[in-house]
């Protein structure tokens, strides 16, 4: 009776663990609850606008997570998931994520066989496999400093990359939420001055984005993209 006692505690404090690993987020629209981190990976189910969900990690470049709806494990686009950061709502971005505590995950055929084994299309891993790339590590004696604020449902970033022969890049990331519609501005800056802008205006209702590019020479292009997460 004692010994079961101890694993029921046991269990629990693990469990406890494994729940305060996790950050509690918001799904800002209906999306598509996916097996993998991609649009090409299966359907697992769709999570309701509003819905809760425990975000369990992030690829390096944050832009999918792992998150968890009841009894459903699956991958969502991070851009669609808000936590909260110092009494806001705010996206998980690579200059929020470390003062949330969100940890870095990866995607592997052991995720796909542990969640899915079940699914009808668990045997396709083959398919689907290629549609996942994990981001390459950076050359040796690469340096990348990352800084960023969050505040009154703006956000902005700054990410400097160097080079192992002392040149570096910059790329600067601003946005915010208002009314269901999210702006944002990114611009990189190259090691010889010149400079590439894209600006995006989303609306989280009709899931579409307005974009516009400029490049470093004056070109320029403009179009809408609907998306479906």
């Amino acid at each position: 009776m004692i010994r079961k006692l101890l694993l029921v505690l046991a269990l629990t404090l693990f469990g406890s663990k494994l729940a305060m690993a996790a950050t509690a987020s918001v799904v800002v629209t209906t999306l598509n609850l996916r097996a993998g981190p991609s649009t090409q990976f299966p359907v697992v189910t769709v999570l309701p606008a509003s819905g809760r969900v425990l975000t369990n990690g992030c690829l390096a470049d944050y832009s999918w997570c792992d998150v968890s709806f009841g009894t459903y494990r699956g991958w969502v686009a991070a851009r669609y998931i808000q936590v909260v950061y110092q009494g806001n709502p705010v996206i998980i971005t690579p200059a929020v994520a470390p003062r949330l505590s969100v940890t870095v995950v990866q995607f592997s055929q052991a995720y796909w066989t542990r969640y899915y084994s079940a699914y009808p299309w668990y045997g396709r891993w083959g398919v689907y496999a290629p549609y996942y790339a994990p981001p390459p590590p950076p050359p040796a004696g690469t340096t990348v400093n990352r800084s960023g604020s969050c505040a009154n449902g703006s956000c902005s970033g700054t990410t400097t990359v160097t080079g192992p022969a002392g040149y570096s890049a910059t790329r600067s990331r601003s946005g915010s939420c208002a009314n269901g519609v999210c702006n944002g501005t990114r611009t990189v800056t190259g090691p010889a001055g010149y400079s590439a802008t894209r600006s995006r205006s989303c609306s989280s209702d009709d899931r579409s984005c307005s974009v516009t590019r400029s490049g470093p020479r004056g070109g320029s292009y403009s179009g809408t993209r609907t998306f479906n997460p």
